[in-house]
């Protein structure tokens, strides 16, 4: 049983590793054919290859760093390798809550080695290269010992309590562990602008002037509670601009990276906020909210069943059942069924992204929002004509061309 089930999880990783090398290849042949008459103006020839000589080398690194990262887990699972780090930690400690931890710790500070050479190689090469990167090297260590603290911390809190409640619940911990879960999941999306975010960016009240005016002009006239608006120093790690607002309830904080103010024109950056805006007011917000804590009970239900099995370890090579080996095998278990999860939630979610744009064109300027997403697509080196297939397994959101159409219908 534990070795049909292995060779069932390693068949199962290398199709979805042919699976994403065949679409993205299908998508990296789209950069070759003849632009829709519509977009074919984006760009001039120059930055056309421009872009497509970025999708080319970002395609080629994660190519060889997704086909390195498929042989070192074939090769982890086939000669017992969580195992051997399973009985490293029980030669050192009998405490389950210290083994998970242990053992959790090991493998994420192996994986951080082994991906660490791609991130930089992405950020101080490509993304220079390509004029995108402004994180200096002391900023991008300094992030990475901030993620490792919060890790350590928020991590490895998370773990340390899943773990005690799995030994002290047995076969309801599912129960617990989706409430925990669930309840901090809710805190983050409650708190993220005002506790997480700052510890990685400088936040400031957007000054007195056209822009703020417009903005809460705007929020007035459709009702949007908006409670403040900020500025975030984006521009400090890269040229690649965005906006959004965070909050439950009736206190919405509406954040804008500072190079997005520098690149549009009030009424565009306008004109993306009531595109935000319409996420809140068509409750896409609290649908995204409920549908992930119903995903998060099914996860935990599903793992409360298998959990206690001894199966679990055997098919890892281990002989004795833990939490932790019981949590890889389902997380690998589980990714059949969290591909189509996945696929099912870009459908919904690019269901919403066309309703939010409706909702900023009734409100304010289909024109204006179109504007705005060409100066974005066209900053980011997008892709203009994504492959179809490409789009329905990956975007979470539609391509410029399919928004564009659908706000000028």
């Amino acid at each position: 049983m534990a070795t049909t089930l292995l060779y069932l999880v390693i068949a199962f990783i290398l199709f979805e590793f042919v699976l994403t090398k065949t679409l993205s290849w299908l998508n990296m042949k789209t950069w070759d054919k003849p632009l829709p008459a519509e977009v074919k103006d984006l760009y001039d020839a120059t930055e056309y290859k421009k872009a497509r000589d970025y999708a080319v080398i970002n395609n080629k690194v994660g190519t060889i760093s997704a086909t390195l990262s498929l042989v070192i887990t074939i090769g982890f699972l086939y000669f017992k390798g969580f195992a051997w780090a399973d009985d490293l930690v029980r030669s050192y400690t009998t405490s389950p809550i210290l083994q998970c931890l242990f053992f959790f710790g090991m493998l994420s500070l192996a994986s951080a080695i082994i991906s660490l050479p791609f991130e930089w190689y992405e950020t101080f090469v490509i993304e220079e290269k390509y004029g995108f990167n402004k994180t200096t090297q002391l900023l991008y260590v300094t992030d990475k010992v901030k993620m490792l603290a919060l890790s350590i911390v928020v991590g490895g809190g998370i773990l340390a309590l899943l773990t005690f409640l799995f030994g002290l619940l047995g076969h309801i911990f599912w129960l617990a562990g989706w409430f925990l879960v669930s309840f901090i999941s809710i805190l983050v999306a409650m708190f993220y602008t005002n506790v997480l975010l700052p510890i990685f960016n400088k936040l400031v009240p957007l000054e007195a002037g056209a822009l703020r005016a417009s903005i809460e002009k705007y929020a007035t006239q459709v009702q949007f509670p908006l409670t403040n608006i900020l500025v975030m120093d984006g521009s400090k790690r890269s040229t690649k601009a965005n906006a959004f607002f965070s909050g439950l309830g009736h206190k919405k904080n509406i954040v804008l990276y500072d190079n997005l103010i520098n690149d549009m024109s009030i009424d565009e950056i306008t004109a993306v906020l009531a595109h935000e805006v319409g996420h809140y007011k068509k409750k896409h917000v609290l649908q995204s909210m409920v549908l992930s804590i119903l995903q998060i009970g099914f996860l935990f239900f599903v793992f409360g069943l298998l959990a206690e099995n001894n199966v679990m370890a055997e098919v890892l090579g281990a002989k004795q059942n833990s939490f932790h080996l019981s949590l890889v095998t389902f997380s690998l278990l589980y990714s059949p069924v969290s591909l189509i999860t996945g696929l099912l939630m870009n459908l919904f979610s690019r269901k919403n992204e066309y309703e939010a744009d409706a909702y900023a064109k009734e409100t304010y300027s289909a024109a204006h929002l179109i504007s705005a997403l060409r100066k974005l697509t066209v900053k980011h080196l997008g892709n203009l004509q994504p492959d179809s297939a490409y789009v329905f397994v990956h975007y979470s959101h539609p391509t410029f061309l399919q928004r564009m159409k659908s706000m000028q219908d």
